[in-house]
């Protein structure tokens, strides 16, 4: 597959996973749309990219990051359920941003330094 069709294949899932969010919003069980975004479409393009350009041991140490990653994404859920209630939407998803990214440079320096 030359890099192109690479780049447009990914791009089609990312957007193809957004759509399907849009939708499961609008239903009654419209919680499930925030599942949908814990599917590993990025993290197996993610897995396949490292695994084929650097190797095994790359990749399990990729693993054990992602492993890891949940960290600031739990970080993001927790202040955001936290802020939602005290702030309007956009400020409180901004909030909520800052935190995860506040605690992914942390996890990426404490990562670092190991």
């Amino acid at each position: 597959m030359t890099p192109a069709a690479n780049l447009l294949l990914k791009s089609l899932i990312g957007a193809l996973m957004v759509l399907l969010i849009a939708l499961l919003s609008r239903t009654r069980n419209y919680y499930i749309a925030g599942l949908l975004p814990l599917f590993p479409t990025f993290a197996l393009m993610a897995h396949v990219i490292v695994g084929t350009e650097r190797g095994t041991a790359e990749l399990r140490a990729t693993i054990v990051f992602g492993m890891w990653a949940v960290l600031p994404y739990l970080a993001y859920l927790g202040s955001l359920y936290w802020l939602v209630g005290r702030l309007r939407l956009f400020p409180a998803l901004g909030g909520a941003l800052a935190v995860w990214c506040l605690a992914a440079a942390v996890l990426v320096l404490a990562w670092n330094r190991r």
